[in-house]
């Protein structure tokens, strides 16, 4: 049967606004899901977008929205957890009750974003939580057709990772960084968005479970050096030991902003770097990191000009 709507959860973040372009551009209706309307309004321009109040937290609510629709993408998580909201309550209890409902509506195709390491055996809450959900959907994998993708960091423009190293390195006299040693092989939120996409009527990515990686692995120090290249700004980078690390992250968790937990830290106990091939299935080559940054870091570029004036618009 051909998909015709997809409805997006998480659409409007930053790999969600990727993936939702792509949608709209490959010509599939696309319904996103967001709590308030404002903050997705980026998407509206997009002629096969539309964009849904919902708290998807509400069984009732949730199911009535998601009735009609061909599949399903969830992208919804966090990275920090607090009294309100649970890496359990977000990571493993609503992808279950997502499940669920699709099968309870018919919705067979669902589409889940976990995260390269997840196993509930993992040293971190976040790790092992993304671990949960993913056993949690295999548990009604009968009655869908399931398909999980687990990805090292994303980066890109709008991401959360390089530009906060990028407005610290341009604040701070010196870098203090934890766990300098931990590797990541980050991946381009559009190669992401691409493998997502194309995997969506793809019947050989049923069932299946995808490491998306990039084709370099980095120290975190290396990646904060690489930050500080393309910015023609050098800092001393002062790695901490595991000690200090949990106490800069301690102390970073007091902050009205948290940049970072010792949870965080944790899963950087484990590298974020697959040892498999990327996946052939998509026939993509994955597009280095060094080929990307400096297009979105470095201001004096059109559309760094652009995109200033969108922030300043508040757009």
């Amino acid at each position: 049967m051909k998909l015709k709507e997809i409805v997006v959860l998480g659409g409007s973040g930053f790999v969600g606004s990727a993936i939702v372009a792509k949608l709209d551009a490959a010509g599939y209706s696309v319904k996103v899901l967001t709590r308030r309307r404002d903050v997705a309004k980026h998407l509206l321009l997009l002629p096969n977008v539309q964009v849904v109040e919902c708290n998807v937290l509400d069984y009732q609510a949730l199911n009535a929205t998601l009735r009609g629709a061909d599949g399903v993408i969830n992208l919804i998580g966090i990275l920090h957890q607090s009294r309100r909201i649970s890496f359990n309550a977000m990571h493993h209890q609503f992808p279950a009750q997502l499940a669920k409902i699709c099968a309870d509506l018919g919705i067979t195709r669902l589409l889940h974003m976990s995260s390269l390491k997840a196993d509930k055996n993992a040293p971190s809450r976040y790790l092992q939580s993304k671990g949960m959900g993913e056993a949690a959907l295999w548990t009604l994998q009968d009655k869908l057709n399931i398909t999980i993708f687990k990805p090292s960091i994303i980066f890109g423009r709008g991401d959360a990772f390089i530009n906060l190293f990028a407005s610290l390195i341009k604040l701070l006299p010196a870098v203090l960084l934890a766990k300098p040693n931990a590797k990541f092989q980050p991946i381009w939120v559009e190669d992401v968005a691409t493998c997502f996409v194309n995997s969506l009527e793809n019947t050989d990515t049923y069932g299946q479970t995808y490491e998306l990686a990039g084709p370099k692995v980095y120290t975190f120090r290396q990646l904060v050096k690489q930050v500080m290249n393309t910015l023609n700004l050098q800092r001393p980078i002062i790695g901490l030991c595991d000690k200090l690390s949990y106490a800069q992250a301690f102390m970073m968790e007091l902050l009205p902003v948290k940049l970072m937990s010792r949870d965080n830290v944790k899963s950087m106990e484990v590298d974020s770097v697959s040892d498999k091939p990327f996946p052939a299935i998509f026939n993509l080559t994955p597009t280095p990191l060094e080929a990307v940054i400096p297009e979105y870091l470095i201001d004096e570029t059109p559309r760094g000009a652009y995109d200033r004036f969108r922030q300043n618009a508040a757009r």
